[in-house]
Formats: C-alpha cells, sequence, structure tokens
C-alpha cells in the first residue's frame, strides 16, 4: 500500500511538531485508538481498533521515530499485529512547512498488509487508509489550532452595551424609584404625626369633645398635606438621570 497526501493544520509549525509529539493529542487524534504510552523519546507502543470492509480487528503495535529533524519532520517506523486477522509493517515520511501562518504537513505512506486483510484486495485497503488518514488530520487539526488560539494573550472588550455602573440607572428619563419606595413610610409617619398634633391641640381646648375636635384637624391636616403633596409629584417634570455611559455618549456626540 503506497498513499501520499497534504493537509494544512492552522496552528504554527512548531506547536505542529509538538503535538506530532504529544501522546495524549495523537491518542484523541487517531480514530480507534485505545491507548497509545510513550515508551521513549522515539517510540510509541499503541493499541488500535480498526476495521477494513467486512473485517475488524484490534492491533497492538509499535511506532519508533527515525531520522529526527525537528521541526521539519520525521521518519515514523510502523509495525502492528492483529493476530490470525492481520497484520501492518511499513514506514512513513512526515515533513512540515510553513504555510501562511499555518502548518502544511506532507507524508508519504509505504506498507504491507498480512493475512486475511490482505485478501480483500488493495483498492479496499487503500479505500480505508485514505478515510482513516482523513479523520486523523481533520481531529487533529482541531485539537492543535483550538490548543493554539487558547494560548494566545486575550482581549477583553468593555462595550456600553454591557458595563453598566452598579447602582446607576440603565435608561434615560426614569424617575427616581427612591419615591415609590419611601412613599408608604411616608403616609404612616404624616398619619402618625397628623393624629398627635390634632390629639394635643384638643387636650389643650380641654373635654372630651375637644378630644375629637383636634383628631378631626389632625386628619384634615393629613387630607391636604397628602392633596397637596400628590399635585405636586403630578406637576414636578420626571426626574433625568444620566448613567456615565450615557453622559459620556452624549459628550461624544456634541463634539462631532
Amino acid at each position: 500500500m503506497n498513499m501520499t497526501g497534504k493537509q494544512r493544520i492552522a496552528a504554527p509549525r512548531q506547536r505542529v511538531w509538538e503535538a506530532l509529539n504529544d501522546p495524549e493529542i495523537l491518542r484523541a487524534s487517531i480514530p480507534g485508538c485505545q491507548s497509545l504510552e510513550k515508551a521513549a523519546d522515539d517510540r510509541f507502543t499503541a493499541t488500535v481498533e480498526v476495521k477494513v470492509g467486512p473485517i475488524g480487528a484490534r492491533f497492538k503495535g509499535a511506532v519508533s521515530l527515525i531520522d529526527l529533524n525537528p521541526p521539519n519532520g520525521y521518519t515514523l517506523i510502523l509495525e502492528g499485529n492483529g493476530g490470525i486477522t492481520g497484520s501492518v509493517k511499513g514506514s512513513a515520511k512526515v515533513h512540515l512547512s510553513e504555510d501562511a501562518g499555518g502548518t502544511l504537513i506532507a507524508y508519504e505512506v509505504d506498507a504491507r498488509v498480512g493475512g486475511r486483510m490482505a485478501q480483500l484486495g488493495g483498492p479496499i485497503i487503500d479505500a480505508t487508509a485514505k478515510q482513516i488518514a482523513g479523520k486523523f488530520f481533520n481531529r487533529f487539526g482541531e485539537i492543535v489550532a483550538g490548543v493554539a488560539q487558547q494560548a494566545e494573550p486575550s482581549s477583553v472588550k468593555a462595550t456600553a452595551s454591557t458595563v453598566t455602573p452598579v447602582g446607576a440607572p440603565a435608561m434615560l428619563g426614569t424617575r427616581s424609584p427612591v419615591l415609590s419606595g419611601g412613599l408608604p413610610m411616608a403616609w404612616i409617619l404624616a398619619t402618625v404625626v397628623a393624629a398627635l398634633v390634632g390629639f394635643l391641640i384638643g387636650r389643650g381646648q380641654g373635654g372630651a369633645s375637644s378630644d375629637w375636635v383636634g383628631l378631626a384637624i389632625g386628619l384634615l391636616l393629613l387630607v391636604v398635606g397628602g392633596a397637596a403633596f400628590e399635585y405636586g409629584r403630578r406637576a414636578a417634570a420626571p426626574v433625568v438621570m444620566l448613567d456615565n455611559v450615557l453622559l459620556r455618549r452624549l459628550i461624544e456626540g456634541a463634539k462631532e
């Protein structure tokens, strides 16, 4: 089986080189990979489940790295055994080059398949190998590009729609909430004070009937005060509050 191809990865060449030597990234990228461990700096052991046509098998093998030329590439020596199902031996040359801010991976694979899988014929094996390679590079590219983006310093941008000072009104032309929130307590205090004033006025005149007169005067004061308060509240213009963001917008608009 002979296979060649190229794949562009949206990440710097040094990062791609490191990822090609990272067992965690390789295990997550290889389709059907059950385990992949680094036995030495230039050697990996792996267990991979592969299905070629109607035949599926679990291969256990090793990958050795030779002709190391970081970060330009290397050559892989492949050897795997799936029992009576089949076996695979071969090599793959991998070359990395810079490509418009990304990395272009070029590879050449030369492998020999034995056992029952070899009986399926070259076209089926070639098609399966290309499918596996496509899935690998798609997943590998997603992982490496994602890691590269996370490594870049992120900038935090504050916008007027998302940043609002704590406690500042967010709208223009709204009334102060203090009046509506404090009104019930103010009416209670006014009632108590008016009743107390009327009661004292009545007591000052002397007699039980004067007590009722004092209470009546106190209630009259309460009604008159409440009516005057309501008239003043409705006649007053709405309280206009400007938060820092809106005030800055108005100033910038006036300058333009």
